[in-house]
């Protein structure tokens, strides 16, 4: 290794000097060999299905919302009466407003409690942010005729969110080496996925099996333990080693990376990870502090990253996935379903079992063709799912009559689109911003990304039964068109950031031409021993200051 071809070089005296210092300066000057790296990562990946709890309680709110506000206690609470069909329902607006509201309180959720990660650490950040969580939870609980309370309740259970999907998917990926870090940020997705398949299941079972206020306040109670749960395993998960070396805690960093790899803290492999992060914590440093301001004026094309983070994340919703999500029991029972609740498991399970597809392709096939592919197969689905529910099924379109063998085809093409949803742009988006800012505005930069995420899901969420009232399944259509802007939109501005150290990523961007993104490329860079010393007694001198 050329670390040996070095000390074979130096002196006696220079030898001993180096020695002297501290065990980070035991770097390589290229990449590890295969030999030196850790190749199974259980502790890891047990720690990153631990926090990706925070991606559960999303996927279950999204899998019950839908079967709640449709289930006959909670319309009789707080819906109102139709003298005309002689029951309960929630106007368009009051269901517009308890679905989507949860949006807005995660639109601010993401930037106000998202500090907390800066402030105290991604672990304790998460933990504060749940606890939030729970006392909306409560809140929702509790309600028993005031819909305005539990439409509060949604909006503090927002917040929660909002913020948990800022730090948690940065939290997964500075733990993780960058060999496996797009897979270990696409498990966020695998359970948020999972949420909502049990979330489906649990509405469907209250449904079946009770007829008073149970049907919907134990998928809430359900959720309520997993956020509590969530709480209890953070308090024995490690913090972030990048967070730990920016705050100049390198022993706890050391210790940090070595429970989640299981290499040795005196490891090659962890001495040449912490210098990742220490040379990247030290030009930070020399570019000073961050401010909201620099992600507008902040170099290198630190603005485009932000444009492009909140353009990939508005476009996961405008595929149309929560179309389907928030309002699949209204959908399905449209194209002739009896039960749709049991159909609504049917799209969480072809979800649930579609999102294991990225763990691989991911990492293997590149952020890129992952979202390409999955991108085109969507526009596929929408196209055929519109045309055929306006064409022939949807009553008195046309001046045709409703088939339900159709409607059997319109559910199939429906869990084909979460199929290709589940691998490409449900983790894709995730796993792109949580790469593409440096670690001092990671934080800030993923919060206005999300944002454009949130912002949408709340327009979605709100206006679609106003949307489907008036043009039906021709609103496949809308989505379509936003299918066919995200691909041209990725294959033209969106670059490749495969296997790059996050360090790497600023010369990505340096080298990219706006519009040309499939042309970006970069060697990556492994600092030499001289090097590595003088980073890690640049920081060193700097915690001293």
């Amino acid at each position: 290794m050329s670390q040996a071809q070095n000390s074979d070089s130096m002196s006696q005296q220079e030898t001993s000097e180096r020695e002297s210092k501290d065990d980070f300066s035991k770097v390589p000057a290229a990449p590890l060999e295969d030999s030196e790296k850790p190749h199974v990562y259980l502790v890891l990946t047990f720690i990153t299905f631990l926090i990706s709890f925070g991606a559960f309680i999303y996927g279950w709110d999204s899998g019950t919302i839908s079967g709640i506000v449709n289930t006959p206690d909670y319309l009789s609470r707080f819906g109102q009466w139709s003298s005309k069909d002689k029951d309960y329902y929630l106007s368009e607006v009051r269901m517009g407003l308890i679905v989507s509201i949860f949006n807005i309180g995660a639109t601010f959720g993401g930037i106000t409690l998202g500090r907390l990660a800066d402030k105290w650490g991604r672990r304790i950040g998460v933990m504060l942010s749940t606890c939030v969580y729970i006392v909306g939870c409560v809140i929702q609980i509790s309600s028993s005729h005031s819909w305005v309370q539990y439409f509060i309740g949604r909006i503090l259970s927002g917040l929660s969110v909002g913020c948990n999907c800022v730090v948690c998917p940065m939290y997964i990926s500075e733990l993780s080496p960058r060999s496996i870090r797009g897979t270990m940020v696409t498990v966020y997705q695998l359970m948020q996925s999972g949420g909502l398949f049990l979330g489906y299941c649990a509405c469907y079972g209250s449904y079946h099996n009770f007829s008073d206020s149970r049907q919907w306040r134990i998928p809430l109670g359900l959720c309520f333990a997993f956020a509590l749960l969530l709480i209890l395993g953070l308090a024995f998960a490690p913090e972030s080693p990048r967070f730990l070396v920016k705050a100049e805690r390198f022993d706890e960093a050391k210790k940090s990376l070595s429970r989640v790899t299981g290499a040795s803290e005196d490891s090659s492999f962890i001495s040449s990870e912490i210098e990742d992060l220490a040379a990247g914590v030290e030009a930070e440093r020399i570019a000073g502090s961050s401010s909201w301001g620099e992600l507008v004026t902040g170099k290198p094309k630190i603005f485009y990253r932000v444009v492009m983070g909140v353009m990939l994340q508005a476009l996961q919703q405008l595929t149309g996935d929560n179309y389907f999500f928030y309002y699949s029991n209204t959908i399905f029972h449209a194209v002739g379903m009896s039960d749709s609740y049991l159909t609504s498991i049917v799209i969480g399970a072809v979800f649930f079992g579609s999102t294991v597809v990225p763990l691989y392709v991911m990492d293997h096939f590149g952020r890129r063709v992952t979202l390409l592919s999955g991108t085109a197969g969507m526009m596929v689905c929408l196209v055929v799912f519109a045309s055929i529910g306006t064409k022939a099924l949807y009553p008195g379109e046309y001046g045709v009559n409703p088939n339900k063998s159709v409607g059997d085809g319109m559910i199939f093409l429906a869990c084909l689109f979460m199929f290709f949803f589940a691998y490409s742009f449900g983790p894709g988006p995730y796993v792109i911003t949580s790469e593409s800012y440096p670690l001092r505005l990671r934080a800030k930069g993923i919060a206005i990304a999300s944002m454009g995420n949130w912002l949408w899901g709340f327009l979605i969420g709100f206006f679609t039964p106003f949307i489907t009232g008036k043009i039906h399944f021709a609103y496949g259509y809308v989505f379509f068109g936003c299918t066919v802007f995200a691909f041209i939109f990725i294959f033209t501005c969106v670059p490749e950031t495969k296997g790059l150290r996050l360090e790497d990523v600023d010369e990505l961007y340096r080298n990219l031409r706006p519009g040309f993104a499939w042309q970006a490329k970069v060697e990556p860079k492994f600092p030499d021993a001289e090097t590595a010393v003088g980073t890690i007694d640049n920081v060193k001198a700097n915690a001293a200051e």
